[in-house]
């Protein structure tokens, strides 16, 4: 199933059951959608059913590939989590 919705610069988008392609989403709306998958992670890990703990995982996937792809180049914190044992 598909719709059409909003995106925050006011532009049509398709979406599908699977949600807007990342291809297709603005910066502040990708962002907008990383924080959202974020912030649920533990409960849908913790408490979702298989079909939606594997939804969640393959859409963070999707999300932060379109991230890392427009952003190669990202500040990257030598010492974060990296500790000498």
């Amino acid at each position: 199933m598909t719709d059409a919705r909003l995106d925050s610069a006011g532009d049509e988008t398709v979406v599908s059951e699977n949600g807007i392609d990342p291809a297709g989403l603005a910066d502040d709306d990708l962002f907008r959608e990383l924080a959202s998958l974020h912030r649920t992670r533990l409960q849908t890990l913790r408490h979702g059913p298989d079909a939606a703990l594997a939804n969640h995982l393959r859409r963070t996937e999707e999300l932060e590939n379109a991230y890392l792809s427009r952003y190669p180049g990202r500040e990257v914190d030598p010492g974060r989590l990296t500790q000498d044992f």
